[in-house]
């Protein structure tokens, strides 16, 4: 997700992680063994230094890095192909999905599989993407593109590959859920591992979890940097997941031998990631384990990307008393300041009674102090457009009754400006009304979105043709900094759901 340079507190960020990745070559194959450096995708869509270069940093940085495979994420659609094409020459290693075809040739849209041999040993890496692709991916560039069910892919293929390999490598964006309750989220590593025969190996992404487990399909979820770490077991096939961002390393060491593949280590290792300490009453950041000192050669590489971005995008626009709740686990599970902040901006500027956006379009929260236009870029990356629709009461009631049924943990979550909730369950919202009054279905109400989810993004109903629909081409980022410039200053007890 872009984050080629480290964060503002000096973690993560590819230089340090060029230093680690040399270290361990180093160290591994003067022991006479070899590396795979494999990536379960989403390279787009994070930071505006990246997205407004294609992410072009982000893939030369990791051909210097070696790797060797990555998976294609639903974020890389988020460009049309020619875009994903380029990046394809700037990586030079394969970009793996199975699963992602033409609609009009029915040909695939990558390779479907890499082999490799090490010492006479083969391996099989072959990629899949979710095929929730096709719902939350943007409409407007998936075009002639099409994703098969990943199960049923797999089920075909790795007979196949099983027949010229001694060892199955699944590479995946299809996320980790737990005993393989996915919810409204596609299948995902569990699913695949319970149905598929054959894999040895599941290397995940998209669900933006460290895979550490607990008790036999329970997640740790207490797991903090620098815990050890256990991978998911099922059905013989071993999944893996390092996080996001590149916050970890993830390092499996496999010994192949007889016939047999069995896992000797594990480790999640953090690149530079640090603790927040109380030292005489002030907080500081420790680091978690040694300092990575990051590599020159990728600092001169990277630094010019990171420069052009610098100037415009360190304004500052405002200013917030509190942090602005924005991360993924919090936006997709409950109502937060900074969805009902977003949700406000555009209810304003479209005019409108109400205002609702999905979970999955707010990538980031907001600390206290200065907002700059690039924490704006962060929380929302995407350039989606301020739309809105005139609706009768009995139409509304009808959208908000599907849109308020989407679980918990779903990039549709609806955070929400002018509406009235009520909650008779725990587990449960009802809209009771538009502040401060019920809605009445013969009354006309004007409602505003993005255009994302207008056209049915997020599994949310497609509404872009209606009658009283309106895109009025504001991106939702110019929409939330103008909001804030007029106020200078956010009070987040305002913003409270």
């Amino acid at each position: 997700h872009g984050r080629f340079w480290p964060n503002r507190h000096g973690e993560y960020g590819m230089p340090a992680r060029k230093t680690l990745i040399n270290q361990l070559r180093l160290q591994i194959e003067s022991e006479g063994g070899h590396v795979l450096l494999l990536s379960g995708g989403d390279i787009n869509t994070g930071v505006p230094e990246s997205d407004m270069l294609d992410a072009e940093p982000d893939f030369k940085g990791m051909a210097a890095l070696g790797y060797d495979a990555m998976a294609v994420g639903n974020h890389e659609f988020d460009n049309p192909l020619s875009v994903i094409r380029k990046q394809q020459d700037w990586a030079g290693f394969p970009f793996l999905s199975a699963n992602t075809y033409h609609k009009a040739s029915g040909e695939r849209v990558f390779q479907p599989y890499k082999m490799f041999t090490f010492n006479g040993v083969r391996i099989a890496v072959f990629g899949l993407t979710t095929e929730a692709t096709a719902v939350i991916g943007n409409p407007d560039t998936l075009g002639d593109i099409t994703f098969t069910k990943t199960v049923e892919e797999a089920r075909k293929l790795v007979p196949e590959l099983r027949r010229q390999a001694d060892i199955v490598v699944a590479l995946t964006h299809m996320g980790h859920y737990p005993d393989a309750k996915h919810d409204i989220n596609a299948p995902g590593d569990v699913s695949l591992a319970r149905a598929v025969e054959g894999i040895d190996l599941i290397v995940g992404g998209h669900s933006q979890d460290p895979v550490c487990m607990a008790a036999e399909n329970q997640r740790q979820t207490a797991y903090r940097p620098g815990d050890p770490c256990v991978p998911d077991r099922q059905n013989g096939a071993l999944i893996v997941q390092a996080h996001e961002w590149g916050k970890y390393l993830g390092r499996a060491d496999f010994v192949f031998h007889h016939g047999q593949l069995k896992l000797r280590q594990y480790q999640l290792i953090p690149v530079n990631l640090k603790r927040k300490t109380s030292v005489n009453g002030t907080e500081q950041r420790q680091f978690i384990g040694p300092e990575i000192i990051p590599a020159e050669d990728m600092l001169a590489l990277l630094q010019p990307y990171q420069d052009r971005g610098n100037s415009a995008l360190y304004k500052t626009i405002g200013r917030v008393n509190g942090a602005l709740v924005g991360d993924t686990d919090s936006v997709r599970n409950g109502y937060t300041n900074l969805g009902r902040l977003i949700a406000t901006a555009l209810m304003r500027a479209g005019k409108a009674d109400l205002a609702i956006i999905n979970a999955g379009g707010i990538r980031a929260g907001i600390e206290a102090g200065d907002i700059t236009v690039k924490d704006l870029l962060t929380v929302l990356p995407f350039n989606n457009t301020l739309c809105y629709v005139e609706l009768s009461g009995a139409e509304l009631k009808d959208y908000l009754r599907t849109v308020f049924a989407f679980p918990k943990n779903s990039g549709g979550f609806p955070q929400s400006a002018g509406l009235v909730l009520n909650r008779e369950d725990p587990s449960q919202w009802r809209v009771t009304g538009i502040s401060p009054r019920s809605i009445r279905d013969r009354e006309t109400y004007r409602l505003a979105i993005n255009n994302f989810i207008a056209r049915g993004g997020d599994n949310y109903p497609p509404i872009h043709h209606h009658p009283g629909f309106v895109d009025t081409g504001l991106t939702d980022v110019n929409v939330l900094q103008a909001f804030i410039q007029r106020r200078e200053s956010i009070d987040v007890a305002e913003f409270e759901p």
